[in-house]
């Protein structure tokens, strides 16, 4: 759909970012709903998902926000920089989305209309039929599950792709040996397939070199310590609030040679990192977290960014604006919990494969 999305086009440049958002949020909602959320087939108007991407990116603004009632605790009950209130008006804004999409569940469930074992077919079974009190799932706390899921997995995973297209663009030698083995591996007649993904060891290095580079969240979830410690020779409480700065960690060039430049060869065989991963293992490069708290959703987010980022470099050609130069691409980051580009990445997608691949 993305791909038929940007051929269809009716100008000819794009906005990436808007595209990449929408196409996540109907992925997860096949996965956790049974059906896309919106575009074709969805019954939603384009003015609903600007509406639920605008939300998206207000609560990741919001929650990276610095907030001086959180340094002064004193303070926090002025709300002196109406944080607070925001985020109040927020929460009614995604209780109502959410809202509609369970009570219209409910009813396809109730009218035997809902054929798809969805997540939330699941999670409505829950709260209907437990065995006893303690195992069901009210309402609010379904809700809550949605929204994490959302949250967490839409606006990291499109601004993870977001990067890994801009620092390709504006990297062309990088770009042509992407598309040279993709050409080689999957071939112009058809589309990138899942099962395709582990014999492009190129484009997996290009994915992770754009996590060390460009983690979807800078600062890992918070940890509380659980007693007194000493690291590095600091003293850290017990009950202190710690995070992890995986920007930082990603970027100290006591570890990695010339820590600013985008190199994916860095994670080929010979490179200095050949043999890091990504996953948690190796804390060069945590993009994901570590440990017991580690992203539950990372392989489904890995593998989307992976197939996301492969099929758009494998199907089209792509050009900046107004003539403007590779190399004089913007790419400023954005201060927020994820890591946004300060200017979205606008585009002017030119098929390359067959044409009948785009009808498909």
């Amino acid at each position: 759909m993305l791909v038929r999305a940007l051929v269809n086009s009716k100008t000819r440049e794009v906005n990436l970012e808007q595209l990449l958002n929408l196409c996540i949020v109907n992925a997860l909602g096949r996965v956790m709903l049974g059906y896309r959320v919106f575009g074709e087939g969805s019954g939603a108007s384009d003015a609903t998902a600007d509406e639920f991407k605008a939300m998206v990116v207000e609560v990741m603004d919001l929650a990276g926000i610095f907030n001086i009632g959180e340094f002064v605790p004193g303070l926090e009950w002025l709300d002196l920089q109406g944080v607070a209130a925001k985020m109040k008006k927020l929460h009614k804004r995604f209780d109502t989305f959410l809202v509609a999409i369970i009570e219209e569940h409910k009813i396809k469930i109730a009218q035997n209309k809902q054929h798809n074992h969805d997540l939330l077919t699941t999670l409505i079974s829950l709260n209907e039929n437990g065995e006893d009190e303690s195992q069901k799932l009210t309402d609010t706390e379904i809700k809550a599950l949605l929204l994490n899921m959302f949250m967490a997995g839409t606006d990291t995973s499109s601004s993870t792709v977001e990067w890994a297209i801009a620092e390709l663009i504006k990297h062309p030698n990088l770009m042509a040996q992407v598309q040279e083995e993709l050409d080689h591996v999957v071939g112009r007649d058809k589309l990138v397939s899942d099962a395709d993904l582990t014999q492009l060891t190129y484009l997996q290095a290009v994915i992770k070199e754009t996590f060390r580079l460009h983690p979807s969240t800078p600062l890992s979830l918070p940890r509380m310590a659980s007693q007194d410690c000493q690291i590095n020779g600091y003293h850290i409480p017990k009950g202190s609030t710690l995070l992890v700065n995986v920007w930082a960690i990603a970027r100290d060039p006591d570890q990695w040679t010339d820590p600013l430049e985008f190199r994916p060869e860095r994670f080929l065989p010979g490179g200095e990192k050949a043999h890091v991963d990504i996953k948690g293992t190796d804390f060069e490069v945590i993009p994901f977290g570590a440990g017991r708290r580690i992203c539950v959703g990372m392989t489904m987010g890995l593998r989307m960014v992976q197939l996301l980022t492969a099929t758009l470099v494998h199907a089209f050609n792509m050009k900046l604006p107004n003539e403007i130069l590779p190399d004089k691409l913007n790419m400023d980051e954005a201060y927020g919990l994820a890591l946004h580009r300060a200017t979205p990445l606008i585009i002017e997608p030119q098929p390359r494969l067959a044409q009948h691949v785009y009808r498909t």
